[in-house]
């Protein structure tokens, strides 16, 4: 984790450092855009659907 995040913050990537990053996934506490940028970089994306049934 600690080397994503520097790697996406030497492209430019406004992230956060490792020890708050993991502070937010602990706590359950992380910023929607935040997940939108990692997923991003990584070359995912987040799609949502409704619900079949």
């Amino acid at each position: 984790m600690r080397k994503l995040l520097l790697k996406m913050r030497n492209e430019g990537f406004d992230m956060p450092a490792s020890s708050n990053f993991s502070v937010m996934l602990s706590r359950k506490r992380i910023r929607f855009e935040t997940v939108q940028q990692v997923l991003d970089f990584l070359g995912y994306e987040l799609l949502i659907a409704e619900k079949k049934g």
